[in-house]
């Protein structure tokens, strides 16, 4: 019988869906993994890939415990194929297809709308380590570059969750899809990714932090929601995802948190008591609260954009189809089908944001955007505590969803951060105070000094509580004398 908890290394393709009696399926994989192994030598973790790195590898899909840690040499690690455990009897939980079997092929009149929706999905994972590929050059700790590294390897690894699926129900389609994941890449003129955030720079730490509290959780939003998919594998496949994303997200968290914490620190020891000023903060080797709150601007409402338009059809249809949830759709109290409800979406009348009622069927992405902020507000209201700690007077906060924004109602619209509509001069002259400038990038590439000593920290971040596998403060996460 097929063991669903442990991963079989019998094959290249460590996984745990019996590839070694699948052989269709196995041989198509093992003539892509060249592919993927010349894409992550060519872009990925620039200088690095001879380094041994003390990474998690997963061994099991057991939430309890499911992987081990070691040193791994990056091009080495073992990249699989791993589902979540079949739930017995699984009924598809949503749409008009609600109550039935949970499907184990993908049925025919979806093919289509399923194919993109995980094309969707796995072009995003490639994307944000490209993204990422020179960040390892100055990394503020090894500690830091360990995290970068094994957020690195797992969207490698989500990016293989998603190629399987392509390559076991898509047949000829699907092949050709999967290779196209490795011909896109983020920023490319000629093949850019898919989505817009996934083409954005990540030049500096603090970006790298950002992207992964607020584009990553995007990440979780959209994998719960395909885990409530009535496609088992796709369903199964998200479900263990979101145990490896779990981790992108505390990155990014607590990445933030420490760069906030130095800053405070330094400034109480200097005697600043004003937030806003800049230069004599500067002057102190840290990242100014204003200029961290012009960063959280930027990468906040970038994420907002990744859920596409409020009023989606699209949306509604994957829906009703059942092939795509809502966000924890078995905790929410109604039908889950929609017929007669409604919601309320942002609209724009006569220059002013207004509420309007519509079906909460066509609102589905709204819904999504909605459950994303007040997830999102978690981790600011955490950073604020942290600055109330000090002393100092000054609280970040999430701009309004009109601010800054290129899909939806709002794009093309000029709006302050706090939802007022402004003209287009009064727009350009407040932009320089609620986006970075090319002048606040220049300052924090200043700063942007590698630190490679184990357990010493750049000036501008301060040193985690606990460490990862609760190993001590001086604890050698990567070994650059290896390469």
């Amino acid at each position: 019988m097929l063991d669903l908890i442990n991963v079989s290394y019998d094959t290249q393709i460590p996984n745990n869906v019996g590839l070694s009696s699948d052989k269709k399926v196995l041989k198509a994989l093992e003539k892509w993994h060249p592919g993927y192994i010349d894409w992550w030598n060519k872009l990925i973790p620039q200088n690095f890939q001879e380094s041994m790195v003390y990474l998690r590898t997963a061994v099991s899909v057991d939430p309890k415990g499911w992987a081990k840690f070691d040193y791994v040499k990056m091009p080495e690690y073992r990249w699989g194929v791993l589902l979540a455990p079949e739930v017995e009897g699984r009924v598809i939980p949503c749409g008009e297809h609600m109550g039935e079997p949970a499907w184990q092929e993908v049925p025919g009149e979806y093919r289509n709308l399923m194919k993109r929706l995980i094309v969707i999905q796995g072009d995003t994972e490639p994307g944000s380590v490209e993204q990422q590929r020179f960040l390892g050059l100055t990394a503020p700790s090894l500690y830091d570059m360990r995290n970068l590294f094994q957020v690195n390897v797992e969207e490698g690894r989500h990016l293989w969750a998603m190629v399987y699926l392509l390559q076991k129900y898509f047949g000829k389609d699907g092949r050709e899809e999967a290779d196209d994941l490795l011909i896109r890449s983020s920023g490319s003129e000629e093949a850019p990714r898919m989505l817009g955030a996934f083409n954005e720079e990540t030049p500096d730490w603090l970006s790298f932090f950002m992207f992964t509290y607020f584009t990553d959780r995007d990440g979780k939003m959209q994998l719960e929601s395909l885990a409530q998919s009535g496609f088992d594998p796709l369903s199964r496949t998200c479900r263990f995802m979101l145990t490896e994303e779990a981790h992108h997200m505390f990155v990014g968290e607590t990445g933030v948190g420490r760069t906030i914490q130095a800053t405070c620190e330094a400034m109480n020891k200097a005697g600043i008591t004003d937030p806003y000023d800049v230069n004599k903060i500067r002057d102190l080797g840290v990242i100014d609260l204003p200029t961290i709150q012009k960063k959280l601007n930027l990468h906040y409402t970038l994420s907002l954009d990744l859920f596409g338009q409020e009023i989606s059809t699209n949306a509604a249809n994957a829906f009703n189809a059942g092939i795509k949830g809502r966000y924890m759709e078995g905790r929410i109290d109604d039908d889950h089908q929609l017929k007669n409800d409604t919601y309320k979406v942002l609209d724009l009348e006569d220059g002013k944001i207004v509420e309007k009622d519509v079906p909460a069927l066509t609102a589905i992405n709204m819904r999504l955007r909605d459950d994303y902020v007040r997830d999102a507000s978690g981790g600011v209201g955490r950073w604020n505590k942290l600055i109330e700690k000090t002393g100092i007077e000054f609280a970040l906060k999430l701009p309004h969803q009109s601010f800054n924004r290129q899909i939806g109602v709002f794009a093309g619209h000029n709006f302050d951060p706090d939802g007022n509509h402004v003209s287009g001069d009064a727009f350009d002259k407040g932009l320089p105070n609620w986006l970075p400038t090319h002048a606040d990038g220049d300052f924090i590439q200043s700063l942007m000094k590698p630190c490679y000593e184990p357990g010493k920290f750049a000036s501008w971040i301060a040193p985690p509580k606990v460490g990862i596998d609760n190993k001590p403060g001086d604890f050698e996460y990567v070994k650059l004398h290896m390469a």
